[in-house]
């Protein structure tokens, strides 16, 4: 096989395929980054009212934090979680078992799954704040440092939760260069928003940016969706 050409497909394209101009399977990826976005910004922090906070964060700090947010967030987090898992089975059925040569696809399904798992526990941890503090259904549950442990849980976790999807985004660019079976562009940019982001983790040591990985969700999705991919011409 040269490496210039696409990987075939194991079932057969229709006559029509390389007229198709829209695909809707892949809209999902997009729904799943737009809900990751909202779920990921909808938190409370104690300095979160002025820049003149005083630091550092203390447990009776967190115990003026609104509740509903983190009950949002975290119910938010769960419909991510399986949209994730319905993502990556349409993955498996609409690309991986039409191109079961492509590594690059896998590598895709890897790092949905293992995000979708990293989430159910990250927004678990969200809804908990939400449902012990003060102002929660079971506000009496905990006191001040049971919760502030809580607390410390959902600072990162959530951020860290999307790791695993620079893997996918690496997987993308793998498919587009070496196996041709999405476009050049969309494997640039995905491989260039994952390495942007890992540097700038390096560089600055806040391990919680390569989160916006996520964001690369709704532009895969909508490029995906009306480009002119082969794992969606193939399915005309």
């Amino acid at each position: 096989m040269n490496e210039t050409t696409p990987l075939s497909t194991s079932l057969p394209a229709s006559p029509g395929a390389t007229a198709r101009r829209f695909t809707a399977w892949p809209l999902l990826i997009s729904l799943c980054g737009v809900i990751g976005v909202v779920a990921l910004l909808l938190e409370g922090r104690p300095d979160a009212n002025g820049s003149d906070f005083d630091y550092p964060v203390t447990a009776q700090d967190v115990l003026g934090l609104d509740h509903v947010p983190y009950r949002v967030s975290g119910a938010l987090g769960y419909v991510l979680a399986l949209l994730l898992v319905a993502a990556a089975v349409m993955w498996r059925h609409r690309v991986e078992r039409r191109f079961p040569g492509s590594s690059g696809a896998t590598a895709v399904s890897y790092g949905v799954v293992a995000t979708a798992a990293l989430v159910t526990l990250a927004y678990g941890w969200r809804g908990a704040v939400g449902n012990y503090l003060p102002t929660g259904v079971e506000g009496e549950t905990y006191d001040a440092e049971g919760l502030y442990n809580y607390y410390i849980l959902t600072d990162f976790s959530p951020y860290i939760a999307f790791i695993p999807l620079l893997a996918s985004a690496y997987g993308l660019a793998w498919m587009a260069f070496r196996e041709r079976l999405v476009s050049r562009g969309l494997g640039f940019l995905s491989a260039l928003l994952a390495t942007a982001l890992l540097l700038a983790c390096f560089v600055t040591g806040v391990p919680g940016l390569p989160s916006m990985i996520v964001l690369g969700l709704v532009v895969a999705g909508i490029w995906l969706a009306v480009g002119r991919s082969p794992i969606t011409l193939a399915q005309a």
